[in-house]
C-alpha cells in the first residue's frame, strides 16, 4: 500500500476546536472595522452627560415633528387656494419680515432672562399660532389669513429658536458641543423626514385641519420640558444689558470678525439661491404627476440625507479646519441641487439628489454652529444665536421667494438649476474674498 503524502497530513481536530469562533484580537479586521464604524457613528455622550439636554432633545423631537406638519400644510394650502407658484414663493417673504422682527426682539432679552422661562412662553405661543392656522382650514378663510398667521408663527420662531440654541452650550460644555450640535441635527432632520411625509399623507387623506391640530398638540412636549428643566438664569445676573443696547452690543461683536461673518454669508448663498422647496407643490403636480404625498416625500428627502449625514458625524470632533469643511459641504449642496433639477420626471433619482444635498447641508450646519457657539462668550451667545437663526431660517424664506419668482418668470426647471449654479459661484467668490475662512482652524480668532 502506498504511504500517504505527509505534506497533506493533518492532525485530527477536536470538535471543540473546530467549533470555536475565530479569535478577534485588537488588530484583526473585524476589530478595525468596528473601530471605524464607532468612529463614524454619532457621539451620544451629551445625552448621557446632561439630564436637561436629554429632556430638551426628546421634547424637541416631538414638537418639531408637529411643526413640520404645519410647514407642509401651509405650502399645500396656499397652492390649493391660488394655483400659483408665485403665491407659494410669497410664503417665504411673508415669513421673513416677522422673523426679522422676532429675531431682533430676541436679541434684546434672550441673554438677560431665564432661558427656560422664555422657552416655556414661546412654546405656548407656538401652540396658539398653529391653532389660528387650524381655524383658516376649518373656516376656509382666504389666503391672506394663512399668510398672517403663518407670519405670526415665524415671529415666534425668531425668539424660540435662539433661546433653545443658546441653552445647548450651557447644558453640555464646550468639549461636547460639536457632538451635541450633531445630535441636534439628528433630531431636527428626523423630524423633517417624519413630519413632512406624515403631514402630506394626513393632508391628502383626512384634510388640512388635522395637520394643524396635530402640530398644536405636540407643543405640549416642549411646554412640559420647560417645566421639568432646571432654571437657566443669565450668567451676569440681573444687570445684564437689555433693550436696544443689548441689540447693538450683539451686532457690534461681529465687527471685524470675518470668519464668523463668513459662516453667515455662505449659508445665505446656499439657501437663497439653492433652496427649491417652494417649488415642490408645483413640481409634484406638473413634473411628478402626484399630489400632497409627493410634496411630503420631496421635503423628507432633503431631511433623510441630512439625517444620514448627522448619524455619521462621529468624526467631526477631529476636524480642525472647520471653515474649509463648511465651504466644501456647501459646494456639494449646490451640486446636489443642480443634479435634482436635471433629474427630470424620475422621482427616485430626484429624491436621491435631494438626499445628497441634505447630507452636505447638515455637515455645513454642524461646523457653522460649532464655530459660532464655541467662539462666542455665553453673555453674548443668545444674541449671536438670534443672528444665526435669522440667517438659517431667513435664508430659505428668501430662497422660497426667489425660487417662486424665477419659476414664474421662466420655468421651475430653470429656477432649480440656475439656483444651484449660483450657489457654486457664491462659494467661489467667498473663497477668494475671505481666504482666511479656508485656512481657519479651531482656536484661531474669528
Amino acid at each position: 500500500m502506498a504511504e500517504p503524502d505527509r505534506t497533506d497530513a493533518r492532525p485530527p481536530v477536536p470538535d471543540s476546536e473546530a467549533e470555536a469562533p475565530i479569535p478577534v484580537g485588537p488588530g484583526s479586521r473585524a476589530a478595525r472595522m468596528g473601530r471605524t464604524i464607532r468612529g463614524l457613528a454619532v457621539d451620544l455622550s451629551p445625552l448621557r452627560a446632561s439630564r436637561d439636554f436629554r429632556i430638551l432633545w426628546a421634547a424637541s423631537l416631538v414638537s418639531q415633528t408637529g411643526r413640520q406638519f404645519t410647514v407642509t400644510a401651509v405650502f399645500i394650502q396656499v397652492f390649493d387656494l391660488t394655483h400659483s407658484a408665485a403665491a407659494v414663493g410669497l410664503v417665504g417673504l411673508v415669513e421673513l419680515v416677522p422673523l426679522i422682527i422676532g429675531s431682533i426682539g430676541a436679541g434684546s432679552i434672550v441673554d438677560a432672562v431665564d432661558r427656560r422661562k422664555l422657552m416655556f412662553a414661546t412654546q405656548v405661543c407656538y401652540a396658539g399660532a398653529s391653532s389660528l392656522l387650524l381655524l383658516t382650514a376649518l373656516l376656509h378663510l382666504p389666503v391672506g389669513y394663512v399668510y398672517l398667521f403663518d407670519g405670526l408663527s415665524a415671529a415666534i420662531g425668531g425668539v424660540a429658536s435662539p433661546t433653545t440654541s443658546a441653552m445647548t452650550p450651557r447644558l453640555v460644555g464646550n468639549e461636547l458641543l460639536p457632538s451635541a450640535l450633531a445630535l441636534n441635527q439628528v433630531m431636527w432632520n428626523t423630524t423633517m423626514i417624519v413630519g413632512p411625509a406624515l403631514g402630506g399623507i394626513v393632508v391628502g387623506t383626512v384634510g388640512l385641519p388635522w395637520a394643524y391640530a396635530i402640530d398644536a398638540i405636540t407643543y405640549g412636549a416642549t411646554i412640559g420640558a420647560a417645566l421639568l428643566m432646571r432654571p437657566m438664569p443669565p450668567e451676569k445676573g440681573p444687570g445684564t444689558t437689555t433693550g436696544l443696547a443689548a441689540i447693538r452690543e450683539g451686532y457690534a461683536y461681529l465687527k471685524g470678525r470675518r470668519v464668523l461673518q463668513s459662516t453667515f454669508v455662505v449659508d445665505l448663498v446656499a439657501m437663497i439661491f439653492g433652496m427649491p422647496r417652494a417649488l415642490f407643490p408645483v413640481l409634484a403636480v406638473r413634473q411628478f404627476h402626484g399630489g400632497p404625498e409627493i410634496v411630503g416625500f420631496l421635503l423628507s428627502a432633503l431631511a433623510a440625507g441630512a439625517l444620514l449625514g448627522a448619524l455619521s458625524t462621529g468624526w467631526v470632533r477631529r476636524v480642525r479646519h472647520q471653515g474649509r469643511a463648511v465651504m466644501v459641504a456647501v459646494a456639494v449642496w449646490g451640486v446636489g441641487i443642480v443634479a435634482f433639477g436635471l433629474a427630470g420626471a424620475t422621482l427616485w433619482l430626484a429624491l436621491l439628489c435631494l438626499a445628497v444635498a441634505g447630507g452636505a447641508d447638515v455637515i455645513s450646519a454642524v461646523f457653522r454652529g460649532t464655530i459660532l457657539q464655541g467662539s462666542v462668550p455665553d453673555a453674548l451667545r443668545g444674541r449671536l444665536s438670534a443672528v444665526h437663526i435669522l440667517v438659517v431660517t431667513g435664508g430659505p424664506r428668501i430662497g422660497d421667494f426667489e425660487a417662486g419668482m424665477v419659476a414664474a418668470a421662466f420655468t421651475p426647471f430653470v429656477s432649480v438649476v440656475t439656483g444651484g449654479l449660483a450657489c457654486l459661484a457664491g462659494v467661489g467668490v467667498i473663497a477668494l474674498a475671505v481666504p482666511r475662512f479656508w485656512t481657519w482652524h479651531t482656536g484661531d480668532p474669528t
